[in-house]
């Protein structure tokens, strides 16, 4: 199943950014502009305005005071305004000096913001557009241009440094444009300048928590829905990052830096704004009243004081006055600083949640069907942290446990070359390793033996080593066949075969009939290169055989013991005698399911060497070749009423039919055999202990 390809994120992760700064940013202003309101207009009222016209309306030079607590007179200097240009000029002792208004300041500080911000933006979406289009043509299921590919493999794991850098970029020239109006223009009054000094703060922290934002945000796509898309599986198995090492430690104390101590910072930033010194009010200090008010309680720790009054405490000690105008923008900044830190973290969480439980997830999951035997089970290195050493580490593990199973896979199958498989499932064993000494088993099979006629013959006219190529050549084409009809190969005995077929005895009669065609191909074969076609016969017998492990202490071998093994042995040898190519015995037709799918004939009844137990025997006319098959199928019924004559000591009736299918049939050796015999009998008459059974003696 094809993973959906995920959308680029690039322009709305700007967007959202800028929201968060401005969010940060702007209360300050608010802040700002109200906590010296109450102050400018104590002066308007006293005659002192920060407003040019209505100096010049009153022709009242102005001055910033010392203090910084608001202008005062001196006749040393005169101010005049340029409207023209909106610059005010102080003229003091013969020298002028030239000043900025700080409305216009911090109009043109937000200003270079906004333009700073839009050339990162298009800077952003430049060098995210190849991206979003890879991930759009991937998404649709369309080709792929090769340029766009190397360029978006290159550069993806670059992402989230460059979109950080290109957004703070932004943010870093608007910074340095506040910095200079700082240090390099006079600013009106001290107001202006400490608001512009404290938005400068602001506006560090707020940067420093835009680019983070960005760098940790893209950072987090890269590795948990980009990456799988771009490199393939292969390459993920170790780490594609470029970067050295890194720690979950850090990523840990970068979140907590985040979503803690920046934002809390703010806070800190707003409880400062939010507060005025005593000594920057026209207080009475005389009132009694007043004091109170102002120092509360503590107001008479001071009355005994020879030394200080309480002017001089408000003057150089610390000691901060608290509006209502105050504590409600207190509560705006903490507010801010509040909610800024909880969307911080909430998105941290995040991230760090997926960044570190998804990976493990997969791993565990990896892990688990691993356990299942899927031994190709890899998992995607997402990070450059422990988690990714871990799944590093985990590929390599999986790697090696597939190139041991595959080791042991090809060494079973080497062994099982030697020890068939099927050998080992009869007996109960998984593998090789469990076999010992003595493991045996008692089950009915068909056992099938084949062999090459007068194959001393033909091996006499051929070397030693083409002896060898031409017994494997042969076997080439018949150990194959076993397998195919749910049989498996007991032992090679030079030109012969053994093989055991525990299910059906139609599997070894199928074997059989396709044994004798793939002797038709061999033979087509081998008259290529001039050699003589050959001849086999196979013997088929059903019956109880032990199985099991042979041999001593250094040697051991599995084979099959049973008088089954030996008569299908013996009948195999009556194929000689009787011109049969495929013979079986009663016992193994009498368990065939479906008999009419063969053509078969009585043969005989026999007793075999060493047997007691007199066998009937029948040949498989389906083995022989199709004129030889037609002819036999054609004299069978014939062929069976003149065997009954023999069993019945009708000897000469039965040689004139055996005599009718020879002339019908001259290649069929079991009517000729039978002539013989008939013969016999007719001229040395029966023996005394004759039943009809033919003792073969020496097969």
């Amino acid at each position: 199943m094809r993973k959906k390809v995920p959308r680029f994120y690039g322009l709305r992760i700007y967007i959202l950014t800028t929201i968060l700064y401005f969010f940060l940013v702007f209360p300050f202003l608010m802040i700002a502009s109200m906590k010296y309101l109450p102050q400018v207009l104590d002066e308007d009222q006293n005659g002192f305005s920060l407003n040019p016209e209505t100096q010049m309306q009153n022709k009242q030079p102005f001055v910033p005071d010392t203090m910084g607590a608001g202008p005062s007179m001196n006749d040393s200097t005169a101010m005049t305004k340029d409207t023209s240009r909106g610059l005010i000029t102080l003229s003091r002792d013969g020298k002028e000096s030239t000043t900025v208004g700080g409305e216009e300041k911090l109009t043109s500080s937000v200003t270079a913001v906004f333009r700073a911000l839009l050339v990162s933006y298009l800077l952003g979406l430049f060098f995210n557009f190849p991206f979003k289009r890879y991930f759009k043509l991937n998404r649709k299921g369309k080709q792929i241009p090769k340029r766009l590919y190397k360029f978006v493999k290159k550069w993806l794991l670059s992402v989230p440094i460059v979109n950080a850098l290109i957004f703070g970029g932004g943010l870093l020239f608007s910074l340095a444009y506040i910095f200079y109006y700082l240090q390099f223009t006079t600013f009106e009054d001290e107001i202006n300048h400490s608001i512009f000094l404290q938005y400068f703060y602001i506006s560090i922290i707020a940067s420093i928590l835009a680019f983070l934002l960005i760098y940790f945000w893209e950072r987090h796509r890269v590795h948990l829905k980009y990456i799988e898309h771009v490199f393939s599986l292969e390459e993920l198995k170790v780490r594609v990052f470029k970067s050295r090492k890194g720690k979950i430690g850090n990523r840990l104390l970068i979140s907590s830096l985040m979503t803690s101590l920046l934002p809390l910072t703010i806070v800190m930033l707003y409880l400062f704004l939010s507060v005025t010194q005593i000594k920057d009010l026209d207080v009475d200090y005389t009132d009694p009243k007043q004091i109170e008010i102002l120092f509360g309680t503590e107001s008479s720790f001071f009355d005994d004081a020879d030394n200080f009054s309480y002017e001089e405490i408000a003057k150089h000690a610390f000691v901060i006055y608290v509006n209502a105008w105050n504590s409600m923008f207190m509560f705006i900044g903490i507010f801010t600083g509040i909610f800024i830190a909880f969307i911080y973290l909430l998105l941290f969480v995040r991230w760090m949640t997926a960044d570190i439980v998804r990976p493990v997830n997969e791993l565990l999951a990896h892990m688990e069907r691993t356990g299942q035997e899927h031994v190709n089970e890899f998992a995607i290195v997402r990070t450059n942290d422990e988690i990714g050493v871990l799944g590093e580490g985990y590929n390599f593990m999986t790697r090696r446990i597939n190139q041991y199973i595959q080791n042991i896979s090809k060494l079973n199958e080497t062994y099982f070359r030697f020890v068939p498989e099927q050998f080992l499932k009869i007996l109960g064993k998984k593998s090789i390793e469990e076999i010992s000494h003595g493991d045996q088993i008692e089950k009915e099979m068909t056992v099938l033996f084949t062999d090459i006629r007068s194959f001393t013959e033909i091996s006499e006219e051929m070397t030693p080593k083409e002896n060898f190529d031409f017994i494997n050549m042969y076997l080439a084409y018949m150990e194959p066949v076993i397998g195919r009809n749910n049989g498996f190969i007991d032992k090679f005995m030079g030109d012969s075969i053994m093989a055991l077929f525990p299910y059906d005895v139609e599997d070894a009669i199928n074997a059989a009939i396709e044994m004798r065609i793939k002797l038709a191909e061999f033979n087509q074969v081998i008259t290529q290169f001039g050699k003589k076609p050959i001849n086999s016969g196979i013997g088929i017998h059903t019956g109880s055989l032990m199985l099991g492990i042979v041999g001593g202490e250094n040697r051991l071998d599995g084979t099959v013991i049973s008088d089954a093994v030996n008569l299908a042995s013996r009948l195999e040898g009556l194929t000689k005698i009787y011109g049969g190519s495929i013979i079986i015995s009663e016992d193994s037709l009498t368990k065939i399911q479906g008999s009419e799918n063969y053509e078969y004939r009585f043969l005989d009844v026999v007793k075999v060497k060493g047997k007691k137990k007199a066998v009937y025997i029948f040949e498989v006319l389906n083995g022989e070749d199709e004129r030889c098959r037609e002819l036999k199928k054609s004299t069978k019924y014939e062929f069976g009423r003149a065997a009954d004559m023999y069993q019945n000591k009708e000897f000469t009736k039965a040689l004139g039919k055996f005599k009718n299918i020879y002339e019908q049939n001259p290649s069929d050796k079991a009517a000729v055999f039978y002539i013989e015999r008939c013969k016999r009998f007719i001229k040395d008459g029966l023996p005394e202990d004759w039943d009809g059974i033919e003792k073969l003696s020496k097969i």
